[in-house]
């Protein structure tokens, strides 16, 4: 039993490994290409309910982009918000030298329901060949556009940035931690050819490939309605790109709680449970460290099972390196023994969601 747990395990370091040499290397990586000849309008979608202390912030990174304000077009779509989300964009933007508008969302648009409807309809609204979409609580780079579109070569229907979270507090670092080493995961696999995800806070999708899928109103709803938009472009024979750089970096303010953070993590497994067979088999491999763990020490003794746990630690440590300078931020290494801890109650919070269940609630709504 215990050469069985530990060639698991060695697997399991081995895999990481070559994620972080990868992820170091830039292997895969597709390139930049050349900018549009002349540069064209792009339209910028924000679905906000509720945003009225965050989307200040949003919207002042997007009066700061490197782009020409005249050839942008910003909509924010006001989800039925109780607060002033609509006066305090109004006034964030006044004087913008480009496009802007907010729009009421009032109605409902085919099977589309909360951020998917809201975006259904901003994207009814937008007048370009270019759908950058992102989140109101989310501060973007000068060079967002401009990245982003560098990838948007022909065939290609979506591209992805990367996203991490920023914050003072022990656990807004963490779960910075958190997001790169996730998606630097992510980002070896798809350089390996291989669809995973796209970032609904951080992506450009094609207006040709949006309405090449009808739309969110005839897609499927779900509450990860990134996923199912990207996974309905590239059913229809269209391209992605996962980029990991600095320029495409979108810094997301973090989840404030413990228990927000869960009901977060409750949502995306919607999403997990929506890709491909493979795909979730590999999510498992990954996911079944730490139980993996506990029957190597149950069997082998304690010495072993700690001796596994610092390697995983070092490993780990290396792809979070790798991720962080990508991503043009520095590692907090004295933080990684506490991401441990932080992970092992994830591992476990996430268990119980699956044996219990129930709703998911999302800006105040329930979805069963």
């Amino acid at each position: 039993m215990s050469g069985l747990l530990l060639s698991f395990l060695g697997l399991w370091l081995l895999g990481l490994a070559y994620a972080a040499g990868c992820l170091a290397t830039r292997r895969g990586a597709p390139p930049a290409g050349p900018l549009p000849t002349p540069l064209p309008r792009v339209s910028v979608l924000i679905a906000a309910r509720d945003e009225e202390a965050a989307l200040p912030r949003c919207l002042a990174s997007l009066r700061a982009l490197q782009y020409p304000p005249e050839l942008i077009e910003v909509l924010v779509g006001d989800d039925a918000s109780t607060d002033a989300t609509a006066a305090v964009a109004a006034a964030a933007m006044q004087g913008y030298g480009g496009q802007f508008q907010v729009l009421a969302i009032t109605e409902t648009r085919g099977r589309a329901r909360g951020k998917a409807n809201v975006l259904a309809h901003l994207a009814r609204q937008a007048t370009t060949d270019f759908f950058f979409i992102t989140d109101a609580d989310i501060s973007l780079p000068a060079t967002w556009i401009t990245a982003l579109l560098a990838h948007a070569a022909p065939g290609v229907g979506t591209v992805t940035g990367i996203t991490t979270v920023r914050g003072p507090r022990l656990l807004h670092r963490l779960q910075g931690i958190d997001w790169l080493l996730s998606l630097g995961l992510v980002q070896v696999v798809s350089d390996l050819g291989r669809p995973v995800t796209a970032m609904g806070n951080n992506m450009l999708v094609t207006r040709t490939a949006y309405e090449a899928t009808g739309g969110y109103e005839e897609l499927p709803f779900s509450v990860t309605e990134d996923f199912v938009l990207f996974q309905a472009v590239l059913a229809r024979g269209y391209g992605f790109r996962q980029v990991f750089t600095s320029a495409v970096r979108a810094d997301s303010l973090p989840i404030a709680s413990w228990p927000a953070l869960l009901r977060q993590r409750r949502r995306w497994l919607r999403g997990v449970a929506l890709l491909p067979l493979r795909l979730r088999l590999e999510l498992l491999f990954f996911s079944s460290f730490w139980p993996a763990l506990l029957g190597l020490g149950l069997v082998a003794g304690p010495a072993v099972a700690l001796g596994v746990w610092g390697l995983k630690m070092l490993v780990q440590g290396g792809l979070a390196y790798a991720a962080h300078r990508r991503a043009g931020l520095r590692l907090p290494w004295h933080l990684l023994p506490a991401f441990e801890l932080y992970t092992l109650a994830m591992t476990l919070s996430i268990f119980a969601f699956q044996v219990f269940g129930g709703a998911v609630v999302w800006k105040g709504r329930r979805y069963d």
